[in-house]
């Protein structure tokens, strides 16, 4: 990337690519200030107040004018600029010439549900603010759902309110996150040079390749000396790299040297994807045990409250990063996998399965649930129709093809839900 040297003389415009309410200002502070720093908030919003009444885009400013109102040194607000890019609330454009130009593009920040539901932002809030901070941060922004089975929808359609109206559509500006953007440390070259050609390939190093890579080093905070050996580590006789390999010694190193795993795998479901409240139901209650338990907890549980091994959590791991299943689907699909396979998690059938729900959208664990019930009564009736013998049917969850809205249970399904609900 150019380097670019910013000077108080120096002109910038700033131009509003979305929509700011008070409530996105109250998530600049108490979401994204503990991970910016004061001084990168303080300039988001010193550049909003440069915008025009319109707030579209502002008059031309120098940067000495950014100096005098924030009190601060051009690498002060160089350095916080930076932040703000990073985190996906600006955008940066420079034009050279005598006087240089800049563009700062204003982008709004995301939703408190959105946000804790950012595998990378909702870590790195963690990190630095600690577990008792952001449990509070949790609570304070969690969404209130209330139970509206017993109640009709009365809501009145906007045609049979209004009359037609020929007036021109106009294009209003609607609100605009920016994808976060991940540009790691990792010296690709340093890796090469660091490793001899004739053990590892240059056409190993392909783009999916380093952004596993970049990706590794982001969630396990590794620098590039210690990928190297743990490139070197993950090599396969043909001089490429194993990816199940290096994923494995990156994990063994994270957890050598800090004892635990990434905090994805102790997230809960984010509270905008919970069921209302007030289902008291036995389903309810069990649906409020996949909502309201780690898939790390979860998963302990199965064991009896013993640490699972190694293999499943990397299971864990990869059903949260790669596939980015939500917290209580995951735990759905545990329990389904572990209650079908024999009490086993099969990585091959937990892939099979964790795909299929991917690729319908699922993201609750009522989803979760009604589409394996629904798989299942389908290779059900499959089978019924390429045997005539009855098949003995196999186990299925506490969860599964059950009305559990009746008052009475068998002693066997009083015992599982028992079990379920111990977490």
């Amino acid at each position: 990337m150019k380097l670019v040297t910013l000077l108080p003389a120096d002109q910038y415009v700033v131009v509003n690519k979305t929509i700011l309410t008070e409530i996105d200002k109250k998530n600049l502070i108490h979401l994204y200030e503990p991970i910016i720093g004061f001084g990168s908030v303080s300039l988001y919003l010193t550049l909003w107040s440069d915008l025009d009444r319109l707030e579209i885009m502002s008059r031309d400013f120098t940067h000495h004018h950014l100096m005098s109102i924030l009190k601060c040194s051009l690498d002060a607000i160089k350095q916080s600029r930076e932040a703000l890019e990073a985190v996906g609330l600006m955008k940066t454009y420079f034009k050279e010439g005598d006087i240089n130009s800049y563009v700062y593009e204003l982008y709004s920040p995301l939703s408190a549900s959105e946000f804790f539901n950012n595998p990378i932002l909702n870590i790195v809030l963690y990190n630095n603010i600690g577990e008792e901070e952001y449990n509070n941060l949790k609570k304070i922004n969690r969404k209130v759902n209330i139970d509206l089975k017993d109640y009709e929808d009365i809501t009145k359609p906007m045609n049979a309110v209004f009359e037609p109206t020929s007036m021109p559509v106009v294009e209003a500006r609607s609100r605009e996150t920016l994808p976060l953007n991940i540009e790691s440390d990792i010296d690709f070259d340093l890796i090469l040079s660091s490793i001899p050609k004739g053990i590892l390939s240059e056409k190993a190093l392909n783009k999916k390749m380093k952004e596993l890579i970049i990706n590794l080093s982001f969630i396990y905070d590794l620098d590039t000396l210690k990928m190297v050996e743990l490139i070197r580590a993950s090599l396969n006789e043909k001089g490429g790299i194993d990816r199940d390999t290096l994923r494995k010694n990156a994990r063994k190193y994270y957890q050598f040297r800090s004892g635990n795993l990434p905090t994805l795998v102790y997230r809960m479901q984010p509270e905008y994807l919970k069921t209302p409240t007030g289902d008291n139901s036995r389903k309810g209650r069990i649906i409020g045990v996949f909502e309201n338990t780690s898939p790390y907890d979860f998963l302990k549980s199965k064991y009896h409250g013993s640490n699972p091994t190694a293999r499943d959590l990397k299971l864990l791991e990869m059903l949260m990063i790669d596939l980015e299943l939500n917290p209580a689907v995951v735990n759905v699909l545990i329990d389904y996998v572990l209650k079908k396979n024999n009490n086993k998690l099969s990585v091959s059938y937990v892939e099979t399965i964790a795909g299929q729900w991917k690729r319908a959208g699922v993201k609750t664990a009522k989803e979760a649930m009604d589409l394996a019930e629904k798989e299942h009564k389908k290779m059900q009736k499959n089978n019924d129709k390429k045997s005539s013998k009855k098949l003995i049917e196999a186990p299925v969850p506490v969860w599964f093809d059950k009305n559990l809205k009746k008052t009475e249970v068998s002693a066997e399904e009083a015992k599982e839900l028992e079990e379920l609900l111990k977490i």
